[in-house]
């Protein structure tokens, strides 16, 4: 799938002169955690989240530090505190530096980004005008989409053959330490691995076949000093 498949395009943005109790206002109406910040011209300047509005001198919640440590912060670090906590305007707390990805970027890769870059959403760019957003909500909703297509149930021999395959291209496992059966739907896992996480997802592994039944895990863990 891609972001054009699930990127909500009526998207709510603010510019940089919007105010921010308006911003604030914005997310709680419309029960989003950030807005993009455009120009004139439709294009992405930054974001502001409830990351930005956190620390605000009208809740008392604005950083403070130990004398020690403010001596360490420097006059710019602080200056730039106060400025997050007191700013009027939108274009004075956003975050500008924007990640953003392409109508035709796979969810993979938007997912990736916001592992990367520690964000929950990402602006969708059209030539640098903003077209629509992909937010995390946005991506369990498209996991639930794929989970409710139908799928055809695996013969015995099918499901062998797509779970050797599957495991043939996973770097976290050793598929000539393992015995693989499979009889009316039953999976049976055997043969050693050297961590519980490893026998654990041989058996998500298994499970995630259609047409598997049950899952029969008599895989064992090594557990001596050289693995054997």
């Amino acid at each position: 799938m891609k972001a054009k498949d699930v990127m909500v395009r009526d998207v709510v943005a603010v510019s940089a002169t919007t105010p921010v109790r308006e911003a604030a206002r914005m997310m709680v109406d419309h029960r989003v955690s950030g807005l993009p910040v455009v120009d004139a011209e439709g294009r992405v300047t930054g974001i502001v989240s409830e990351g930005d509005l956190i620390h605000r001198a009208e809740t008392g919640t604005e950083r403070r530090r130990s004398w020690w440590l403010e001596a360490l912060a420097g006059a710019e670090e602080l200056a730039r505190d106060y400025v997050q906590s007191h700013a009027r305007k939108v274009g004075d707390v956003m975050t500008k530096r924007v990640i953003s990805a392409g109508e035709d970027t796979e969810l993979g890769q938007i997912a990736a980004l916001m592992d990367r870059h520690r964000v929950k959403r990402v602006p969708i760019v059209r030539d640098g005008r903003l077209v629509g957003i992909v937010s995390r909500a946005d991506l369990v909703k498209a996991y639930l989409q794929a989970a409710a297509q139908p799928v055809h149930a695996l013969s015995d021999v099918e499901i062998r053959r797509r779970l050797d395959g599957v495991l043939a291209h996973e770097p976290w496992v050793d598929t000539a330490l393992l015995n693989v059966s499979v009889d009316g739907g039953v999976v049976e896992l055997g043969g050693c691995v050297s961590s519980d996480e490893q026998r654990k997802a041989l058996q998500v592994a298994a499970e995630g076949l259609p047409g598997v039944r049950s899952v029969h895990n008599h895989v064992v863990v090594r557990t001596t000093a050289y693995g054997y």
